[in-house]
């Protein structure tokens, strides 16, 4: 009976240990800005698991805005970054998604989220 207990606890804790994202934040406001201005923001994330966390791949909602991000491994404790450019040559309100999916076992696919106003 103590090595089944003990056993099932050392299995309990190997599901335990994951990979995990977190984000610094989870939506960036552009504010207004003017017709032509750099629309590059970043959103900053670590790794806060203890395994390497792997983003596979970055969508955003439309073709306005085009994302780019770390694509090695991040090791536990390490940080990554995720480059979101919007056009800011399209005039008017803005509110735009992007996708993030990662092989974190809790949130495999996160949502962010980038808004504001081209004048």
């Amino acid at each position: 009976m103590k090595k089944f207990i003990a056993v099932s606890f050392l299995l309990g804790i190997g599901f335990l240990s994951a990979q995990s994202i977190s984000f610094e934040q989870e939506q960036i406001d552009y504010g207004s800005v003017k017709k032509g201005e750099n629309g590059t923001k970043v959103f900053k994330f670590t790794n806060t698991g203890d395994k390497p966390l792997i983003v596979s791949n970055v969508k955003s909602s439309c073709d306005c805005s085009v994302p780019s991000w770390t694509k090695t491994p991040i090791l536990p404790g390490k940080s990554g970054e995720i480059t979101v450019k919007y056009d800011t040559k399209i005039n008017g309100k803005f509110s735009k998604s992007i996708e993030v999916y990662t092989n974190d076992t809790k949130y495999s696919r996160k949502l962010l989220k980038i808004k504001g106003e081209v004048k």
